[in-house]
C-alpha cells in the first residue's frame, strides 16, 4: 500500500477541461491521484444524481476515469464502485472550475456538489474555482498547496470539512478565510423560435452585483484575494424553529 495520500479529483467542466488537467498535474506531485470526472460538461448541475437511467464508465488509463453523469454521480461511483479506488480517499478535490463559485453560486454549482457529495460521506473535501482569465497553471500549483495543508491538519470532530476556494483572475494578494457573500444575477427568460416554428427558451443572465461587505468571499475575490469558505451540510434554520412550531400548530393527529 502506498504511503502517499490518496486524492480523488472531479469537476463539472468535463474530463478534458483545462482546469481539471492543470490541477491533476499539480496534485500528482503530492499524492496518489485518481480522476473520476464527467464525460461531458455538467455545469450548474447542482447535486443531481442519476436514478432514472444507467451510468456508463470508461477507464482511460493513468488512473483517469470518465462517467457519463453528473459531478455528484462521479464521486458516488468512485467511492462505491468496487475496485475503482484502491482504498478510501484521504481528500476529495473538485475543480478547477472555469469561473467563480461565490455566494449562492454554491447551490447551483456542480463543482461544489462533487465536493459536497464527498463531505456527505465523511471525507474532507475542497472545491476550487477561478475567475475567467486566471492563470490556471498558477492556480493549480497554489491550490495543490492548500490541499497539502488540508491533509496535514487535524480536522474538527464536529463535522466533515468542506471548503469552497475561489481565485481572482489577477495574481492573488493573499488568502483569506471568508463567509459566503451575495452574488446577484440578471434574471431573464429569453424566448426564441427554432427553424420549425417551435418556441424555446434560454434562462439566466450575467452577474449584476456583488456583496461588498467585509469578510465575505465576493469582496475578497473582488479585492484580489483567494477566498477559503467553510460550508456546512446542516441546513436546518434554527432561528425559525419557533415559527415552524406556529405553522405546525401542535396538532395531535387522530388514528383512523
Amino acid at each position: 500500500m502506498s504511503s502517499r495520500p490518496l486524492i480523488l479529483l472531479s469537476n463539472d467542466d468535463g474530463m478534458n477541461a483545462a482546469g481539471l488537467l492543470a490541477l491533476a498535474s499539480a496534485l500528482r506531485r503530492i499524492g496518489e491521484l485518481f480522476v473520476v470526472a464527467p464525460e461531458h460538461e455538467q455545469s450548474a448541475s447542482s447535486h443531481r444524481i442519476t436514478l432514472s437511467g444507467p451510468l456508463r464508465h470508461q477507464e482511460l488509463g493513468d488512473n483517469m476515469h470518465a462517467v457519463d453523469g453528473t459531478p455528484a454521480d462521479c464521486v458516488y461511483v468512485a467511492l462505491h464502485l468496487k475496485g475503482l479506488l484502491p482504498r478510501r480517499p484521504d481528500v476529495v478535490v473538485s475543480g478547477i472550475n472555469h469561473g467563480p463559485n461565490l455566494g449562492m453560486d454554491v447551490i447551483y454549482s456542480g463543482t461544489v456538489a462533487a465536493a459536497r457529495e464527498a463531505s456527505l460521506r465523511g471525507l474532507r473535501a475542497m472545491a476550487i474555482s477561478a475567475e475567467r482569465g486566471a492563470d490556471l497553471a498558477a492556480v493549480a500549483e497554489h491550490g495543490a498547496g492548500l490541499v497539502q495543508r488540508l491533509l496535514s491538519l487535524e480536522t474538527p470532530l464536529s463535522a466533515p470539512v468542506l471548503l469552497n476556494v475561489n481565485y481572482p483572475k489577477t495574481p492573488p494578494r493573499g488568502v483569506l478565510a471568508t463567509r459566503l457573500g451575495r452574488r446577484d444575477y440578471v434574471d431573464v427568460v429569453e424566448a426564441r423560435v427554432d427553424p420549425r416554428g417551435r418556441s424555446y427558451y434560454w434562462i439566466g443572465g450575467p452577474a449584476s452585483a456583488h456583496d461588498g461587505a467585509e469578510g465575505v468571499d465576493t469582496t475578497a475575490v473582488d479585492q484580489g484575494y483567494v477566498s477559503v469558505t467553510p460550508l456546512a451540510l446542516e441546513m436546518t434554520n434554527a432561528q425559525q424553529l419557533g415559527f415552524a412550531e406556529r405553522v405546525a400548530g401542535h396538532e395531535e393527529l387522530k388514528e383512523s
